[in-house]
């Protein structure tokens, strides 16, 4: 069975959104530091990490966008693993309309692929020209009954503004939201299943994930 992984790697330092820090690793206890804690022969290492929960390939659950929604602790397995997957091309197209939204998405993670993934890491990649969703788009895929919404695009929404509408429609609608996806040239348009389940952290908004589709 093909498994296709849809994850960007993360390094310390990379830059995931500009202005936005990238994470830092470092070491906890070091092999050399902890052999005086164990039988000789044995040693092991142990690090410690910091860096902002939308780093990589993230999940958003509905606390990124209110207050009173629910975390990424909180989210559901069966809402974020082995979902039917549909995969739409939408190369080409910076503003993707409810046009491109196909029929039947109902319990589905519906995967947007923009080809956008070509500029991770560069400063092309966090341009305000990328590919988004439109608030027709979201709205239809709220209708629709999709329960999860990727794209290989560093945001979802458009950036030229403030608004957000597509994370306030979707996320209000409990729709989950997995961002800076790759890979879903791979991805057969229909038959594959998708998983992008993040830890269960409580009290956080965002975390990322090991996203990946088998078919």
């Amino acid at each position: 069975m093909p498994v296709i992984d849809l994850s960007h790697l993360v390094r310390p330092g990379m830059s995931t959104y500009p202005g936005l820090p990238g994470p830092e690793i470092g070491d906890y206890m070091t092999f050399e530091e902890s052999r005086s804690h164990y039988a000789e022969g044995t040693e092991f290492q142990i690090s410690r990490f910091s860096m902002l929960t939308c780093t990589g390939t993230y999940l958003d659950a509905p606390l990124h966008r209110f207050p009173d929604g629910a975390d990424v602790g909180q989210v559901a397995l069966e809402r974020c693993a082995m979902l039917p997957a549909v995969v739409v091309d939408a190369r080409g197209l910076t503003e993707i309309d409810d046009e491109c939204v196909p029929a039947d998405v109902s319990d589905c993670a519906v995967l947007f692929f923009t080809g956008w993934d070509r500029h991770w890491g560069t400063d092309a990649y966090g341009s305000q020209a990328h590919p988004h969703l439109t608030e027709a788009a979201g709205d239809r895929l709220v209708r629709s009954g999709a329960v999860l919404v990727g794209i290989d695009s560093v945001n979802i929404d458009g950036t030229s503004t403030g608004e957000r509408p597509i994370h306030t429609g979707l996320l209000r609608a409990g729709v989950l939201i997995v961002e800076n996806l790759t890979n879903l040239g791979a991805v057969p348009s229909r038959g594959s299943r998708f998983t992008g389940a993040p830890v269960a952290f409580l009290g956080l908004p965002s975390f990322p994930v090991r996203a990946f589709a088998t078919f």
